[in-house]
């Protein structure tokens, strides 16, 4: 198929399910935007094995999102945005992959590039997984760092229950891409793209722990992502971190760990 004919299809394939996932509820209509931008350059550049890994993890993350919304009401004045992604959530999610889309369409010998894609995916959908499900967790959450119980839902707050959802995240990107891609490397493909899962969902954990930016509610009197105004309609003070460093940076971030990860035990064990 023409270069042209492919990316003209992949943008209207984008278009039609980000316009789905906004009918659906799943996206704001920023998030549909983003979504029919990102979502059409890796239909349009990676083709239709990217496109099933990018579908996994939006369909995947987005059901869950729905399923235990009631669960989560406690803690969600916590999180800094709802269950419809924005376009900072797609773009911090997928924007990595339609970058290495575009150059497995440049290069498209360089079997790296298919991984580190895999292994972005993975990391962003165990990640998701875990916050969705680990807030579920009859115990509470430790702190990533140190082993002190904190209240769900706080930044890097880790569960057992949270790290079987990132094994169970990123083992369905792998099977997945096995499924799609077959390689003369199975295990060798499966193993980076699980551990590739399980250290973007640390390095989120680590800098949600130490340096995301937290605010605090001086109204309810509880510490947030949210701002520049908490769910009450106050408006939430600075107390720690970087200001810069919001969640959709901590997501791009955990999606590049992944992506590196995967990449370095490919290239090690080629």
């Amino acid at each position: 198929m023409p270069p042209f004919v492919q990316l003209s299809l992949g943008m209207a394939l984008g278009a039609s399910f980000s316009f789905l996932a906004w009918r659906a509820g799943a996206l704001s209509p920023s998030g549909g935007w983003a979504a029919a931008i990102i979502g059409g350059l890796i239909f349009g550049f990676g083709g239709w094995s990217w496109a099933a890994l990018l579908l996994a993890f939006f369909i995947s993350s987005s059901a869950l999102s729905r399923l235990f919304a009631h669960q989560k009401t406690s803690v969600s004045e916590k999180f800094a945005k709802g269950s419809r992604r924005d376009w900072g959530q797609v773009a911090a999610n997928g924007s990595l992959g339609a970058l290495l889309a575009i150059l497995h369409s440049i290069y498209p010998d360089q079997s790296w590039i298919w991984i580190a894609f895999t292994g972005a995916m993975a990391a962003v959908n165990a990640d998701t997984w875990a916050t969705e499900l680990g807030v579920l967790n009859a115990a509470r959450p430790r702190l990533i760092t140190t082993g002190k119980p904190v209240d769900p839902g706080t930044s890097g707050g880790v569960t057992a229950l949270g790290y079987l959802a990132v094994a169970a995240g990123s083992g369905l990107i792998a099977v997945l891409a096995a499924a799609v891609e077959p390689t003369a490397n199975p295990w060798l493909m499966g193993f980076s793209i699980l551990v590739a899962g399980a250290a973007g969902s640390t390095i989120d954990s680590l800098l949600g722990a130490t340096r995301q930016a937290i605010y605090f509610c001086p109204a309810c009197r509880k510490e947030t992502e949210r701002h520049p105004r908490h769910g009450c309609g106050t408006v939430t003070l600075w107390q720690r971190g970087w200001r810069w460093l919001n969640n959709d940076w901590v997501n791009f971030f955990c999606a590049l760990a992944g992506a590196g990860t995967a990449c370095l035990l490919w290239l090690l064990g080629s």
